[in-house]
């Protein structure tokens, strides 16, 4: 175990990596596709890739390409993929608190809460318990509704339940539907149990429990938790506000709904946008006003130590309170009546300037690699595989090989890059005994 939390920077891709070409191997077999016949190495790459880096993006036609064998590979890559990136957070954490000095592990502990910094074992069953217990009720939920509602048959109820729950909790976005979810959009006892489902694996454990634990007094929450919890909360009613407006009258999407359809299929739809990549509307025929506040929303993703991607909600909302701060002329950077300190505005400066640097590269990437396709359906695409969210305009399927090898990547490298990133410059920390003359060059 000591091994094992000294070098989680190289653990954790390599972790990911191993199952990721283990379930590549096992996907390219004759008996994983319905038609019997060997998968192309990019297609099962490209599938494997997305199921454990909880993207759910797909080259093919999912319910009909894979079969029975097939899908079961696709729920275990994601459930091993979102259990992973907690574990994995989880590790990080504790080594971050170990190896740093006596301050700065104090400081870290104030921020994880309930986190369990000295025992691993109760804090990793407890991740475990939240993430079956979750899912089994969505499971439950779910496999009633197909079973009294849509005559499903009690196994094929469960199947559909099961595999939509694990999807949805890990913020993945296979479905059993060549339409995704569509067909649900109007149905609660569908549709809000996977939107709660996506939000709650969206948070993160650190967020979770403290919120949980503490929920009767938000106001002592540790900033990461209040960044976390409170700026969902923004993005969703802003997200829903905004897709109500812009499609309020489109017959390809909510336009024939009825008022109470409309909010809960774009409640759903903002939910499971922002990292969980089921199509609750048509997304290739939204208006154009919809796209880069999805794009943005993907962008942001969910919470830290979380089965979300993104650049995670607190670094989004921490720069927005930095440039606050500087608008208004103040010296400290202040949340909730605590100072943030400067080496975390610029780890989440840090982050936000290259997460943007791979979506500009990574846009310019597949267009150059594939002529027909547009600045926006390729900009949509690399921020969707960046930030594991898994939505699409219909593109990712007719993408040549080395298009998808781009996208591969980034799947891979949203998944996990961030708590790479974030591990090595906490674990980078170092103190000089001297600090050069100070000088402000112009800005602007």
């Amino acid at each position: 175990m000591r091994r094992l939390l000294r070098k989680p920077v190289r653990l954790v891709p390599l972790g990911f990596l191993a199952v990721i070409l283990v379930g590549t191997g096992l996907l390219m077999l004759p008996w994983a596709t319905s038609e019997q016949r060997y998968t192309p190495f990019v297609t099962a790459l490209f599938t494997s890739t997305s199921a454990v880096s909880v993207t759910g993006m797909a080259v093919t036609d999912t319910p009909n390409y894979w079969n029975g064998f097939g899908l079961v590979m696709i729920t275990v890559l994601t459930q091993l993929g979102g259990l992973g990136i907690l574990t994995g957070a989880s590790l990080v954490i504790l080594a971050v608190s170990r190896q740093l000095g006596l301050r700065n592990r104090l400081l870290v502990q104030a921020e994880t809460a309930e986190f369990g910094l000295g025992d691993v074992r109760r804090l990793l069953l407890r991740i475990a318990a939240t993430v079956f217990v979750t899912e089994a009720l969505m499971t439950a939920v779910i496999a009633t509704r197909l079973f009294l509602a849509y005559d499903y048959r009690p196994g094929r109820a469960l199947w559909s339940a099961v595999f939509h729950s694990v999807q949805a909790f890990n913020n993945g976005g296979f479905a059993l539907y060549s339409d995704g979810l569509i067909a649900f959009a109007r149905d609660g006892w569908v549709a809000l149990p996977l939107s709660i489902g996506a939000i709650i694996g969206g948070l993160g454990f650190p967020a979770l429990f403290e919120a949980v634990r503490e929920w009767r007094q938000p106001e002592r929450w540790a900033v990461a938790t209040k960044l976390t919890v409170w700026g969902s909360v923004v993005l969703t009613v802003f997200g829903v506000a905004y897709l109500l407006m812009a499609e309020w009258g489109n017959p390809f999407t909510i336009g024939t709904f009825d008022v109470p359809g409309k909010l809960l299929a774009s409640f759903t739809q903002i939910a499971l946008s922002r990292t969980g990549g089921f199509d609750v509307v048509n997304v290739g025929h939204l208006t154009d006003e919809s796209y880069p506040m999805l794009i943005g929303l993907m962008f942001i993703g969910g919470g830290s130590a979380s089965t979300a991607g993104g650049i995670k909600v607190s670094t989004f909302f921490l720069l927005g309170f930095a440039i606050w701060a500087e608008l208004r002329g103040e010296p400290d950077t202040t949340v909730g009546r605590r100072r943030v300190a400067a080496a975390s505005q610029r780890q989440a400066l840090t982050v936000a300037l290259l997460s943007v640097a791979l979506v500009a590269g990574g846009t310019v990437g597949l267009i150059a690699l594939t002529s027909h396709i547009s600045f926006s359906a390729a900009l949509f695409e690399v921020t969707s595989a960046f930030s594991t969210t898994g939505l699409t305009v219909g593109v990712s399927g007719q993408l040549s090989p080395p298009g998808q090898y781009v996208l591969t990547a980034l799947m891979y490298i949203g998944r996990i890059g961030p708590l790479t990133l974030g591990s090595a410059i906490a674990l980078n920390t170092r103190r000089r005994l001297y600090r050069y003359p100070e000088e402000q060059p112009i800005v602007g």
